[in-house]
């Protein structure tokens, strides 16, 4: 709804754009109240929304067939009930409504408060929602929305564009929070008009390797929150699970130590991460290849190059794989040090110590640089039970966390002598 301010003898509104008529206002007397954001009673799904579901935001959600957009966003329904942010609806344009029912009884959930709809029109789904009055909604899918006023086909690029902005400013104007569901192509990326993803104000993505019954969510975009934050789930026959100790996915339980293998703290947004590095240096049997599994190929080979003239390590005979364990994929420069390591134990044989953890950027001269947040990722590390870090020179903390042997390193030549 809109906000309004007084200004002199009258009221101007201060809302979103289309809601009343325009008016030029100076900053000064627009409210900078945050935006309220009401928890889900899902702690994995408010931290990637940003603390919980803002009232007139629009979330997209995207990910493979049958991984759990449904499941998750039924279980967000039926809680944001729960705690009182009544009415909630499921539209439906996918499933039958006793297809959505048996799956809230399958995982258990109440369905007192939970209201249904089957239909694909817009024009009729708004009508409906009106009487409704819903503050919290679920459109499952986008793709199978359609509006009236265009002939094409339900999916085609301009349904699919034209449906999402009446949904859209339905959003902003009842003050309803809205989810919709999107498909993805084969590549991953969400299906239909790259716009879609610029008119809502979320967008998350459901991510799992195949097979694992762990679920990664993704914060893409967000207004109303931090970008690139990380939400972990566990599938189980009750729908979808928080998990409570993350890093413990991207953690292998060796016996004993073994070569090629390091552990680093990453961040997702503001979450700090234990995650393992795997690295395989073997000889080719032709052409060498530099072969990544959530990780650059191109700045593998950039670490290679800098292994080689600044430590005379040469793998030029050999192929290397570098494997980020759990399926989470590191784009951040603070895994450079832990990859180096990883592939220098694997070509050595020589394993690095279970209890050491590693991060820091790498540079073309073989100098190691600061990554952000360096406290926060010791007191991961020393919160998980690691006895050692090394990490670069100006992240060195004045009094590390207790338990943690901190070893500060500002050449990679340095990193390779404590190993």
């Amino acid at each position: 709804p809109s906000v309004m301010v007084s200004r002199r003898s009258k009221r101007v509104p201060v809302g979103f754009a289309g809601q009343a008529p325009s008016e030029v206002v100076p900053a000064t007397e627009v409210s900078a109240e945050a935006h309220r954001h009401h928890p889900s009673g899902i702690a994995e799904l408010d931290r990637v929304l940003g603390g919980g579901l803002v009232a007139g935001s629009v979330v997209l959600i995207g990910g493979d067939p049958g991984i759990g957009k449904s499941t998750l966003l039924l279980q967000a329904l039926v809680r944001l009930a729960e705690s009182g942010l009544t009415p909630v609806v499921y539209v439906t344009g996918e499933e039958s409504l006793s297809q959505v029912t048996a799956r809230a009884h399958r995982l258990g959930l109440p369905i007192e408060a939970l209201r249904l709809l089957a239909e694909t029109q817009v024009e009729q789904i708004l009508t409906l929602l009106a009487a409704e009055r819903p503050r919290a909604l679920v459109i499952d899918s986008i793709q199978t929305v359609f509006t009236e006023q265009l002939q094409s086909a339900p999916g085609s690029v301009a349904q699919v564009r034209e449906s999402a902005a009446q949904l859209v400013r339905y959003a902003k104007s009842s003050g309803a929070g809205v989810f919709l569901v999107g498909h993805v192509t084969k590549e991953g990326a969400l299906a239909g008009p790259r716009v879609l993803e610029h008119m809502v104000d979320t967008v998350l993505y459901f991510e799992s390797e195949e097979g694992s019954r762990f679920r990664v969510i993704r914060a893409v975009k967000n207004r109303f929150g931090a970008a690139n934050e990380l939400g972990l789930f566990a599938m189980t026959e009750h729908g979808l699970r928080e998990v409570s100790n993350p890093s413990a996915i991207f953690l292998s339980r060796h016996e004993s130590d073994v070569a090629g293998s390091t552990v680093m703290v990453t961040r997702e947004g503001t979450r700090p991460l234990l995650v393992e590095v795997q690295a395989l240096v073997d000889d080719s049997l032709g052409n060498p290849r530099r072969v990544t599994v959530g990780f650059d190929p191109n700045r593998l080979a950039m670490l290679l190059a800098v292994l080689n003239r600044h430590a005379g390590l040469s793998t030029h005979g050999q192929d290397v794989f570098v494997n980020i364990v759990g399926g989470v994929r590191v784009s951040e420069t603070a895994a450079d040090l832990a990859v180096v390591l990883a592939v220098l134990s694997s070509l050595r044989a020589r394993p690095v110590s279970s209890d050491t953890v590693v991060f820091g950027e790498i540079g073309l001269g073989g100098e190691v640089r600061p990554v952000p947040n360096g406290e926060d990722r010791l007191r991961e590390a020393a919160k998980h039970g690691f006895r050692r870090a090394i990490i670069p020179s100006a992240n060195a903390p004045r009094l590390g966390p207790k338990g943690l042997r901190v070893h500060s390193v500002s050449a990679l030549s340095e990193a390779l002598e404590l190993v």
